[in-house]
């Protein structure tokens, strides 16, 4: 089954063609290689995907070639990820609105002494 497919079938990705642009940019790898949209995949493999800033790792279970519902999609794979971080250190973590251009020396300041690099 291709791994593509896999990923969208048990809805770790919300389109097919999302799953494919993942796996051509290099977000997926399966059993510690880079994946392309048409590698195959079989039950025991580890697969990992990185979606949104987080990485997901997980085991395959059983193969689906169809988009199932949550509770069946949850039961195809076992999920190895560590778990994301809490909302209140998300919230306060500075963000720059998308476009903003490069941080200013002030703003890197801030950030660095944010996390404690300074």
């Amino acid at each position: 089954m291709r791994v593509d497919a896999w990923l969208w079938a048990v809805r770790l990705t919300k389109t097919r063609s999302a799953a494919a642009s993942a796996c051509r940019g290099g977000h997926v790898r399966v059993n510690g290689a880079t994946a392309k949209p048409a590698q195959n995949i079989t039950v025991g493999d580890e697969v990992r995907v990185r979606l949104d800033g987080r990485e997901r790792i997980v085991e395959v279970a059983q193969l689906i070639a169809k988009r199932v519902g949550a509770p069946v999609a949850v039961s195809c794979y076992i999920d190895h990820s560590p778990p994301p971080p809490p909302r209140e250190i998300i919230a306060s973590m500075p963000h720059r609105d998308r476009g903003a251009g490069r941080p200013t020396k002030r703003d890197r300041r801030e950030l660095d002494r944010l996390l404690g690099r300074e």
